[in-house]
């Protein structure tokens, strides 16, 4: 650990400070309490279009300053990156002004909102040789390290099968408003490129490459009433007034990984009853594995060369110090909760930055999401199975 006096300093403005920008100001606020740090973040600035909404969340989540243009943010000499949880359709013009002016850029997910959006982010920030990260955040809790670490050394052997769901219910309910994220101009799509990309991206750091996908997807409810106040994942609804839903409401597919695994996978918001579940159960030669974001301390395991009366799915609760970022928080079997992925993303990007080592997830693998998101739109177009690099 370097010493206090010492250690570098990282000046952060951050645009979005609702949802998404709650949780990214608590991981910054809280980082360097629980982790030894080779640098420090500083909080500089938080910007958002409505003055007053920006002001009090500066205030509220400890900000030094606000701003209501982002374009004043990124050209400041006093920050040293920029972090965008802003919706999707901002992403891609507030990274390429970050970079030009030399800043470290970690995005939200999905990182734009076309794969060509996408690849000249990633070719800008490479350019730039600055830092850039996705906030893949579900790649950094104990239980998922723990699972790619056993995956990792052979312990399940060869990968047979991948299942994933994201399960949500929130917009079961036919009132429930047009939120940005229901409307294709700003969010790119539904939950297939919400929340279906994670499921993809842990896919991919778990057990590797996509090769083949074949989806379809529905929308089932077609209009919705307009927003009339934005609140969390949905706010209130206007009393009279409707819009045309055009993004997904559910999107399946079927995949091929290139090590020969199949996999089968659904994102969906009509789960009534799910809340927030994100799954993935993975079966290979030698055993299995099992996890739930619901249960997000847990992993289920299961080992073919266990003796016969003991074999079974065990449960391993991921909060001894041996797991990693599990022993900077509390004593064993005190959990953690959904906040903490946030914590260690943020951890990862200010020690790669003080290292000026590679970071992951990068846009790169931004990219690669985006690049099988839109694999399976084309496949579910074409009614047909679509190799992923033909994209």
């Amino acid at each position: 650990m370097v010493g206090v006096s010492d250690r570098k300093k990282i000046r952060v403005g951050m645009v979005g400070y609702k949802f998404m920008g709650k949780a990214h100001s608590h991981a910054y606020k809280d980082v360097g309490m629980f982790f030894d740090m080779d640098a420090d973040y500083v909080m500089r600035a938080i910007c958002g279009r409505n003055e007053q909404g920006v002001r009090e969340a500066a205030a509220r989540f400890g900000w030094e300053s606000w701003e209501t243009d982002w374009r004043r943010l990124v050209a400041r000499d006093d920050i040293d990156m920029v972090d965008i949880n802003a919706p999707s359709d901002a992403h891609k013009e507030i990274a390429l002004a970050a970079i030009a002016n030399g800043k470290h850029v970690l995005c939200e997910k999905p990182l734009a909102l076309n794969l060509a959006d996408a690849r000249e982010m990633l070719e800008a920030a490479e350019k730039a040789g600055v830092k850039h990260g996705v906030c893949f955040n579900y790649r950094f809790l104990p239980a998922v390290q723990l699972a790619k670490k056993i995956i990792d050394e052979g312990k399940i052997g060869d990968i047979y099968h991948y299942r994933a769901t994201y399960l949500q219910d929130w917009l079961v309910d036919p009132g429930a408003p047009l939120a940005w994220r229901l409307r294709k101009e700003i969010a790119g799509s539904g939950a297939h490129g919400d929340i279906n990309a994670h499921c993809i991206d842990l896919a991919r750091f778990l057990i590797g490459e996509f090769d083949r996908v074949v989806g379809h997807n529905r929308t089932f409810i077609k209009e919705r009433p307009l927003l009339a106040q934005s609140e969390g994942l949905t706010g209130r609804a206007s009393a009279t007034e409707k819009g045309e839903v055009t993004v997904d409401d559910a999107t399946g597919f079927l995949a091929d990984f290139k090590n020969g695994a199949m996999g089968v996978f659904i994102a969906t918001r009509f789960a009534t009853g799910r809340k927030n579940a994100n799954t993935f159960e993975i079966h290979g030669s030698r055993g299995s594995i099992r996890w739930d974001l619901e249960r997000l301390n847990e992993l289920e395991v299961y080992f073919r060369d266990d003796e016969p009366e003991l074999a079974g799915f065990r449960r391993i609760l991921a909060t001894e110090s041996v797991h990693k970022y599990a022993g900077n928080w509390w004593p064993t079997g005190h959990i953690i909760g959904y906040e903490h992925g946030f914590v260690h993303i943020v951890y990862e990007f200010a020690q790669h930055i003080a290292a000026d080592a590679p970071f992951a997830p990068t846009f790169y693998d931004g990219v690669k999401c985006q690049q099988v998101l839109e694999a399976v739109d084309l496949s579910i177009e074409r009614g047909a199975w679509v190799r992923v690099d033909e994209l």
